[in-house]
C-alpha cells in the first residue's frame, strides 16, 4: 500500500500528491479494523481501485475519490466530512458510486436496477463516476474466489450483463477483456479450464506462427518505407468461448486465436499496408472492416482483415495509427491520460453522446427494472452502421429497422414516419437494416403518430420508450376506464371474473405477446381500439385454463343504466355516451353502441351505413330506456308536386305539433319535376316523428316523405 504513495509522487504534481496523500490516510483511518472476505485489511481494496485508475492515467480527483469511495457507505464518515476535507468535486464522485443502502427495496433485482439508474444519472453529470465504478468492479472480480458460490454467480452475471459491455462502450478494452475472462471463470469454470489448458498447450506452436507473420509484415513495412511496429496478441478467453458457442465450433476449428496488430504513423499508411497485405495473402470476403472511415460508437478506429496464408492458416490483422491504438486501449480514459492531444479532446463529447441519448429516453421510464432491461438491450447491443441520405453515419442496434433509424434521427421524425426508402427503394417498416444501407425516412405532418404494433417491430430500447411516451401523453383516463370495462364485460359474457384473470404471471405473458409494460397500457390500448378485446382476453383465458381448471359458470350479462337515462348500454358503467350525428337515432329506432377511440360509446341506428365496415368487436348492445331525458334531432326529406306550396304546409304541421325546425332547405329537381325539401326537426317525444311523417304524408300534393342519414 505504501508503494502506492511513491507511485503517486512520481505521477502527479506536488499539490495533487498532497491531496492524494491526505485521501490515502483519511480512508485508511476510516476503514481501520475492517476486514475483507479474504481476511486482508479492507483498506487494500480502495488502494487497489486507486492503482487501477492511476494505470489508466486518471486525474487526481478521480484517484482521491477511489480512496474514499466506500467511506460514506461503510464507515461513520459523512458527506459533510468529505466536503470539508476534499471539496464538492470529490464528494460528487464519491456519492456517484455509493450504493443506495439507506432505501428499502422490495427485491434485490429492484435494488440493482435503482443502483444502475443512479450510476447513469451520475454519469450524465460526470463520466469519471463510471470509470471509478469499473475499477471497483475489476478489483472485486479479481478477489471473487473468497465469496460464496451464490455471490460469485450473481456478481459474474451482473458484470457480464452490465459492467463489461459498459467498459467496451467506453472503449476501455483492457478492463473489458479482463472482466469477461474473470466472469467466464465463475460462470462456466469447466470451459475456462479447458481453454486455459488447451490454448497454453499449443502456445509455443502458435507463437512460432505469429513470429512468422510478424516478420513477413515487418518486411512489407521496410520495403514500403513505412515506419511501424508489428506484434501478436493472444485473444482473450471469453472472445474465443463466445465464438465457439455462437458458431458451434470446437477449439480446433477456430484459427484466429491470435491477432496480429500493426501500428503505423498515419491513416494513409493504414490503407497502404492493408492493400499490400491483401496482395500477399488472400482476404476472406465479409471479414474486412473499416472502422477508420466508420468508427464504432465508442470512437474505436482500426482496419480489420482476416487473411489466409499460402499454407491455409487463417489469422486476423488489425491496422491502426498510434493515436488510434491509445484510444482503443484506454478509451474514454485517454481524455485524461493524453489530454494534451487535441484529437482526444475533440472526440470526448462524441464519446459521451450515447450517454446523453440514454438519459434522454430514460426520462420517460419510471420503472427501474424496465430501465435496466432497456439498457441491456440497447446500449450494449452489437451495432449496425447505416447512412442518412446526406452521408451521416448512424449506429443502430443489431437487426434495427427503419423505425429505429427514424427515432435515432429525432423523436418527431419517428412519430411522423409513414414510410422508408433503403438504398433508394421503398421498403416495409419492419425491414432489417444491413451495414452500409442508406436510409431515407418519409414523414407526414398529418400523421396521427406511431402504431402500437411498432413496439413489436423496433429493436432499440430508445425507440420503444419514445413510442410508449407518445401513447402515455395521448392516453386519457377515459380510454383506460373504457378498456377495462370492455374487458370485464367480455370476461363476464364468457363466464369469467376478469380480476381473477389478471395476476403477475398473466400480465408478464401479455407483456411478452403484446408489448404492454403495465395493465394501464393494456386498458388504454383496448379502450383506444389499438388492440381488440379478444386479442387480450383469449390469451388470459388460455393461461387461466392451463393454470387452474374451472367450474362451468353460466354466463351473465349485467345491465347498467347510462347517466343520461336515455339509453341502456349492456355491461358498461360510468362511461360517456353520445349520439352519432351521421344517423341521428331517436327513441323507437333500433340502436347499437360503438366503442369510439377516446370518446366513450357512440349510439348509432342499427342500420347506419357507417357501421357496415367497422370492427364488429367494438359494437355492443344498446337499447332505449323508455325515458326521454333529452331532445333529439332528426333529418327528413319530403318530395312534393312541383307547384305545391310544400314549405307553408310543413311549417304549419310543425306549428300544430309544437315541433321546432332547426334547418330547412328547398329546391326543384328538374329531372324528376318535383319539389324537394330537406329539413331537421327537434322532437319532444318518441311518438313525434311518427305523427309528423303521418300528417305530412296525408297531404295530397306530397309524393314521399322519409328520414335521412346526414
Amino acid at each position: 500500500m505504501y508503494d502506492l504513495l511513491e507511485t503517486i509522487q512520481h505521477t502527479y504534481s506536488q499539490s495533487e500528491s498532497e491531496i492524494l496523500t491526505r485521501a490515502f490516510y483519511f480512508a485508511k483511518e476510516a476503514h481501520a479494523n475492517q476486514k475483507r472476505a479474504s481476511g486482508e485489511d479492507y483498506f487494500t481494496h480502495p488502494c487497489a481501485v486507486a492503482e487501477i485508475l492511476i494505470d489508466l492515467g486518471m486525474d487526481a480527483s478521480t484517484v482521491a475519490a477511489a480512496f474514499l469511495h466506500d467511506t460514506i457507505e461503510d464507515t461513520p464518515v459523512s458527506e459533510g466530512d468529505i466536503r470539508k476535507e476534499f471539496g464538492d468535486e470529490i464528494l460528487l464522485l464519491v456519492k456517484g458510486v455509493t450504493k443506495l443502502d439507506k432505501i428499502e427495496f422490495k427485491s434485490q433485482e429492484e435494488e440493482q436496477a435503482e443502483n444502475f439508474k443512479k450510476i447513469f444519472v451520475s454519469m450524465a453529470k460526470d463520466i469519471r463516476v463510471i470509470i471509478i465504478k469499473l475499477a471497483d468492479r475489476l478489483h472485486n472480480m479479481r478477489s471473487l474466489n473468497f465469496l460464496s458460490h451464490e455471490r460469485q454467480q450473481r456478481m459474474s452475471k451482473e458484470t457480464l450483463d452490465i459492467f463489461a459491455p459498459l467498459a467496451g462502450r467506453l472503449g476501455i478494452s483492457q478492463i473489458k477483456c479482463e472482466l469477461e475472462d474473470l466472469c467466464l471463470k465463475y460462470i462456466d469454470p469447466e470451459a475456462y479450464e479447458y481453454l486455459a489448458a488447451n490454448i497454453n498447450e499449443k502456445l509455443a506452436e502458435r507463437r512460432k506462427f505469429v513470429d512468422f507473420v510478424v516478420k513477413e509484415i515487418q518486411e512489407i513495412l521496410d520495403e514500403s518505407g513505412i515506419n511501424g511496429e508489428v506484434f501478436g496478441r493472444a485473444k482473450h478467453f471469453y472472445s474465443i468461448y463466445k465464438k465457439m458457442k455462437n458458431q458451434g465450433k470446437s477449439l480446433e476449428q477456430i484459427y484466429d486465436l491470435i491477432a496480429v496488430r500493426a501500428i503505423v504513423d498515419d491513416i494513409d499508411q493504414c490503407y497502404e499496408l492493408l492493400g499490400k497485405i491483401h496482395k500477399k495473402w488472400k482476404p476472406i470476403p465479409g471479414r474486412i472492416k473499416d472502422y477508420i472511415a466508420m468508427p464504432k460508437p465508442n470512437m474505436y478506429q482500426s482496419l480489420h482483415t482476416t487473411v489466409v496464408t499460402d499454407f491455409g492458416q487463417t489469422f486476423e490483422i488489425q491496422i491502426r495509427t498510434k493515436e488510434m491504438h491509445r484510444m482503443a486501449e484506454f478509451g474514454i480514459a485517454a481524455h485524461w491520460k493524453y489530454k494534451e492531444n487535441k484529437t482526444v479532446e475533440d472526440s470526448f463529447d462524441t464519446r459521451l453522446s450515447w450517454i446523453r441519448e440514454v438519459m434522454e429516453w430514460q426520462g420517460g421510464v419510471k420503472d427501474s427494472k424496465e430501465f435496466l432491461e432497456s439498457l441491456k438491450g440497447d446500449v450494449y447491443s452489437s451495432e449496425v452502421l447505416v447512412f442518412t441520405p446526406k452521408g451521416e453515419v448512424k449506429s443502430l442496434v443489431k437487426d434495427a429497422t427503419p423505425i429505429d433509424f427514424a427515432y435515432s434521427v429525432h423523436t418527431e421524425v419517428g412519430n411522423r414516419c409513414v414510410g422508408a426508402k433503403v438504398n433508394g427503394k421503398m421498403v416495409p417498416l419492419n425491414t432489417t437494416l444491413q451495414v452500409g444501407d442508406v436510409v431515407d425516412i418519409l414523414t407526414s405532418k398529418t400523421s396521427k403518430g406511431p402504431s402500437w404494433d411498432w413496439l413489436k417491430i423496433v429493436k432499440s430500447a430508445g425507440a420503444k420508450n419514445k413510442i410508449r411516451q407518445f401513447f402515455r401523453r395521448e392516453m386519457h383516463e377515459e380510454n383506460i376506464k373504457l378498456g377495462k370495462s370492455m374487458l370485464e364485460q367480455e370476461a363476464r359474457n364468457k363466464g369469467y371474473n376478469f380480476s381473477e384473470l389478471i395476476n403477475p404471471v398473466s400480465m408478464e405473458r401479455i407483456q411478452n405477446k403484446l408489448s404492454f409494460s403495465t395493465p394501464e397500457e393494456m386498458y388504454m390500448a383496448v379502450g383506444g381500439g389499438i388492440v381488440t378485446v379478444n386479442q387480450v382476453l383469449v390469451k388470459l383465458i388460455d393461461l387461466a385454463r392451463k393454470e387452474t381448471p374451472r367450474k362451468e359458470v353460466t354466463p351473465k350479462v349485467i345491465t347498467h343504466h347510462n347517466s343520461t337515462g336515455d339509453v341502456i348500454v349492456k355491461g358498461m358503467e360510468g362511461l360517456l355516451v353520445r349520439f352519432a350525428g351521421c344517423c341521428n337515432p331517436v327513441p323507437g329506432d333500433r340502436i347499437i353502441g360503438f366503442v369510439s377511440r377516446g370518446r366513450g360509446v357512440t349510439i348509432h341506428r342499427a342500420d347506419c351505413p357507417n357501421m357496415r365496415a367497422e370492427d364488429r368487436e367494438r359494437i355492443i348492445e344498446a337499447q332505449w330506456s323508455g325515458k326521454i331525458g333529452t331532445d333529439y334531432i332528426v333529418s327528413v326529406e319530403i318530395h312534393a308536386e312541383e307547384e305545391a306550396p310544400i314549405l307553408s304546409v310543413v311549417t304549419g304541421i310543425c306549428a300544430q305539433l309544437g315541433l321546432f325546425i332547426t334547418s330547412i332547405n328547398g329546391r326543384i329537381d328538374t329531372k324528376l319535376r318535383r319539389a324537394v325539401l330537406n329539413m331537421t326537426v327537434k322532437l319532444n317525444t318518441a311518438a313525434d316523428l311518427d305523427a309528423f311523417i303521418k300528417k305530412v304524408s296525408s297531404e295530397k300534393t306530397v309524393i314521399d316523405v322519409f328520414r335521412t342519414v346526414t
